[in-house]
């Protein structure tokens, strides 16, 4: 992290005595889902090896770029963490009556799937007949009220500890805006959530905001032009590939916005596979094109276990088990690719997304 002054001087000694690696975040949304993040982070924060220079987020991926900027910024490693402990408590907190927490019954059977709940099954029908401006007219939404408890924005945007790339899509249209460090506000980052179902559009500068999703999940141009490294670890919480074809309408419906919101990162890992190939062929100048080295974090096997409707399902026993899917995520992942950061890419793109 760039806030060395936190640092205590044993912390440095070891700094010193190891190679640190620059490393840039590319953060999916995903929701409650976002939980699995903050694992992969919690761990990656972790390790003194890796020093987060830019964080390009979506959605709940945008809000754990942002907590763990604002923590960072105060204190250190250990103050992203804690912050992002505290940020994941109160969206709990947020929700004390949990209606799509499957009972332990439930559980022993589907796990934390709920899309078989019936009372998810009615909020979904009234989600497909009346609309946030129908059922919300005052607009409420919980998330305002922590975001303002969990990030001093003032101090984020003056003195950011990371850079941050917040992608929004803009509804009139439809191309994606990136909020940098000196534009982020509890708006911005409410726009790069706002799904429009549930929550009415937000309005910044005069236009609508819906979330980032649809036009970047995350965005990695940002990464490109605007930081240093060259190496990226894209955290992936939306599961690229199901085994199953979908035959019920709500599963059909799940598996077209995981498609779509998949997408346009999808479109983004094929160009920088084409230009790494061109660079490599020596048909592009170096000096005007960046190399970029993709690594990738995810946990399909589990994350293919839940439906649409755990990711409302803000029960602290989920999410914690959410956290603890990451972190494990992390340590294969570092366990097995740390040596690669720096020299090349860990993932194989051709073969991922071609």
């Amino acid at each position: 992290m760039n806030a060395p002054k936190r640092l205590d001087a044993t912390s440095r000694e070891r700094r010193a005595s190891v190679e640190v690696k620059r490393v840039n975040l590319a953060l999916q949304g995903g929701s409650a889902h976002g939980a699995f993040t903050w694992g992969v982070l919690d761990r990656l924060l972790a390790d003194e090896r890796l020093e987060i220079q830019g964080i390009s987020g979506t959605s709940a991926g945008a809000m754990n770029a942002a907590v763990l900027a604002a923590g960072a910024t105060h204190a250190g490693r250990a103050g992203a963490r804690q912050a992002l402990e505290a940020f994941w408590r109160r969206i709990s907190q947020a929700q004390p009556f949990n209606l799509l927490s499957p009972p332990p019954w439930e559980r022993a059977v589907n796990g934390w799937n709920a899309d078989h709940l019936p009372q998810f099954l009615l909020l979904d029908l009234i989600s497909r007949v009346f609309s946030p401006y129908q059922l919300n007219p005052a607009n409420r939404n919980p998330l305002r009220k922590v975001l303002g408890q969990s990030i001093d924005f003032e101090c984020l945007r003056e003195h950011p500890a990371v850079k941050l790339f917040i992608s929004a899509t803009n509804v009139r249209t439809g191309k994606v805006r990136v909020f940098k460090e000196r534009e982020l506000s509890i708006d911005a980052l409410l726009a790069s959530a706002c799904l429009p179902f549930l929550f009415q559009s937000v309005m910044i500068d005069g236009d609508p905001y819906w979330d980032g999703g649809y036009m970047g999940n995350p965005s990695i141009f940002p990464l490109i032009y605007g930081a240093e490294s060259e190496d990226v670890i894209v955290v992936q919480v939306n599961p690229l590939q199901r085994e199953e074809t979908p035959t019920t309408a709500r599963e059909i419906m799940d598996r077209v916005n995981e498609i779509s919101f998949n997408s346009s990162l999808m479109r983004e890992m094929r160009a920088i596979a084409f230009v790494s190939h061109l660079l490599e062929a020596e048909r592009l100048d170096v000096d005007r094109y960046k190399r970029m080295r993709v690594h990738w974090i995810d946990s399909e096997q589990e994350m293919n276990k839940l439906g649409y409707a755990s990711k409302l399902n803000a029960d602290w026993g989920f999410l914690t088990h959410l956290k603890e899917i990451g972190r494990q995520a992390a340590e294969r992942w570092l366990a097995a690719n740390y040596a690669g950061i720096g020299q090349h890419s860990t993932v194989d793109i051709k073969a991922k997304f071609l």
